[in-house]
């Protein structure tokens, strides 16, 4: 989503640009810098050309600046325009405010500023915040406790950033949206994000709901609105943060794809020693299965997909009611007692996800988090987080990290379900044997479905849409490679339950019309596939339940591991991305996509 950096120090608009071009893997649409020179001047760069377009405003020696702020923006409010990008400012030019989240009563508030004689020039409702904030400047607050007092007059969510380029000063607050602050020991860091900084800095502070953080000359102060209060404690930047994908491709989607048999490898090697004796589920501190009538799993995209497939593990394994429930819509859902909540998100800062959490009975519900943040908004508002180790993902649509919040789900999952009375053993047994195959079937997929996906994407790149089929646990598949297709390729893809395919979706299928069917060993598949055919419909099967290693073919199970044929989102991703690339769609940087929604 947005991304916020700042810095006072020296050289602070280079800092904050380089801090800035870390998180522009989020997906934005604008981006700009406001920094004060040493000499007591201001510069102020905005553009829609991406962030390293910024360096040309910024030629006039940017390493004598002291503070700056950065930004990225995706769109909420406001067009996409060159004036609608942040750091936006106040009548004077001496104010500028970069922000991420809504301000709800906006409207409300511009009105007011209106009728008090302020200038607002932009469509964007962050603009009500640097008025506001040169409102209180003006009769002599500081700038943390202007920014305090502005804060009490808003509603919605932000993470709201300031610099006074007459003093120098910085000013951070945050509610509802992430904001960390970090001392490199010459100066001080504010993000959105831990990846901004994590180069720079060992460790690092998170601002929680309503924290105000000051930085001038007399060092960073850490208060509330009424009240001073002693520094966030710190966290560590996790070593994991800097391992960014590399290797033979020039964009980071397909390199992703080819690192996920090791992230599964680094998954399976961290969590899997812990299943057998319970100590994976007891180390999180969640209570016994047999006290948990039903799990709910909640998520948005990818992430609710990697849900479904979890559920799929406490459904088959341990015969548990599960249902897998869309972040968005949960505030109409009815929650029973004894709810195990497993809140899905990548980046831990989904607001949707958050917004749902909100909608929990007091008590009803014990909530895991699995995340790829674990300092992240979801991680410290759960009972218990669980790390999925995928490591930085730089391509919005996600890849690795789909894979490793399985797996990560399916290590917790077979834990706890190892002691419960009501696990089928034998199913365990399989599942366990299944995990440690799972790197390797992945690496299988990925030799023989890389130069068949290519040929695919050269023989379709014409067709206009794509349908996707699967059964049981083969659909959650189905699924994640409609949705791959439809972010890389801006092509429609529909995925549907194989046998609903006769109940309607069928009158989609004429001559040519590619079908992707997901195999999951299910033998009805043959009919569906029948039906298919019979319309002159071109079926690609993938999941096959054979795998040639070294050589040699082997035939796999039938009936696969109760979270599903994992291997066969590989030829799925890599078709996606084919074919984006065909069409030169920018396969890392989806258009209207961003990587960490913080807007509900």
């Amino acid at each position: 989503m947005c991304g916020i950096t700042a810095f006072r120090g020296p050289s602070a608009a280079t800092r904050a640009h380089e801090a800035l071009a870390r998180l522009e893997y989020r997906g934005y649409d604008s981006a700009g810098i406001a920094a004060r020179r040493s000499d007591g001047t201001a510069v102020h760069v905005r553009t829609l050309s991406g962030v390293a377009a910024l360096v040309m405003g910024l030629e006039r020696d940017p390493d004598a600046t002291t503070a700056a702020i950065g930004h990225t923006r995706w769109a909420t409010h406001g067009g996409v325009s060159e004036r609608n990008a942040h750091p936006l400012e106040d009548c004077g030019g001496r104010l500028y405010v970069v922000h991420n989240g809504i301000i709800e009563n906006a409207d409300v508030l511009r009105e007011r500023l209106r009728s008090a004689g302020h200038r607002l020039a932009t469509d964007v409702d962050t603009e009500v915040v640097v008025h506001l904030l040169e409102e209180a400047v003006s009769v002599g607050l500081d700038l943390g406790r202007a920014l305090a007092d502005t804060a009490a007059l808003m509603e919605g969510s932000w993470a709201v950033v300031v610099l006074d380029t007459r003093t120098g000063a910085l000013a951070g607050t945050a509610h509802g949206s992430p904001l960390i602050l970090a001392d490199t020991g010459d100066g001080v860091y504010l993000a959105s994000d831990v990846g901004a900084v994590a180069p720079f800095v060992s460790a690092f502070r998170v601002l929680e709901d309503d924290d105000v953080v000051d930085i001038d000359a007399e060092g960073t102060r850490w208060h509330r609105a009424g009240g001073s209060r002693r520094p966030r404690g710190l966290w560590p930047v996790p070593a994991i943060s800097l391992l960014a994908s590399s290797g033979r491709h020039t964009d980071h989607m397909g390199n992703e794809i080819d690192e996920q048999p090791i992230v599964a490898r680094r998954v399976l090697d961290a969590l899997s020693p812990g299943i057998r004796d319970g100590a994976l589920w007891n180390r999180l501190g969640l209570p016994p299965l047999e006290n948990v009538d039903r799990v709910a799993v909640l998520g948005c995209g990818t992430s609710l997909h990697a849900g479904r497939a979890l559920a799929g593990v406490f459904a088959r394994a341990g015969h548990l009611p599960t249902r897998a429930l869309t972040a968005s819509e949960a505030g109409h859902e009815v929650w029973e007692p004894r709810t195990l909540v497993v809140a899905m998100s990548q980046s831990g800062e989904t607001a949707d996800v958050l917004r749902a959490l909100d909608g929990l009975p007091s008590g009803h519900a014990t909530v895991l988090a699995l995340t790829n943040n674990t300092a992240s908004s979801l991680a410290r508002r759960a009972d218990a987080v669980i790390d999925c180790l995928a490591g930085p993902e730089i391509g919005v649509a996600a890849t690795k990290t789909f894979v490793a919040q399985v797996l990560t789900g399916a290590c917790v999952a077979l834990s706890g379900l190892w002691s419960s009375p009501r696990a089928d053993a034998a199913t365990l047994e399989a599942d366990f044997t299944a995990l440690a195959g799972t790197p390797d079937a992945l690496s299988g997929a990925l030799h023989a479905w890389r130069d068949r996906a290519a040929e695919l994407a050269g023989d379709l790149v014409t067709a206009s849409g794509f349908l996707f089929l699967g059964r049981g646990a083969g659909l959650v598949y189905a699924a994640e490679g409609a949705l791959k297709l439809k972010e890389l390729s801006y092509r429609w893809a529909e995925p549907h339950a194989a046998g609903e395919l006769k109940h309607g979706p069928l009158a989609l299928v004429d001559a040519g019309t590619p079908v992707f069917v997901v195999d999951d060993g299910d033998p009805r598949l043959d009919v569906d596939i029948a039906e298919v055919q019979a319309r002159a419909g071109r079926v690609i099967r993938v999941g096959e339940r054979s795998l040639r290693v070294g050589g040699l073919e082997l035939q796999l199970p039938r009936r696969g591991p109760s979270w599903g044929p994992l291997e066969s989102v590989i030829p799925l991703q890599l078709f996606a991305r084919e074919l984006a690339l065909r069409l030169e769609r920018n396969v890392d940087k989806p258009r209207n996509l961003a990587k960490s929604v913080t807007v509900a």
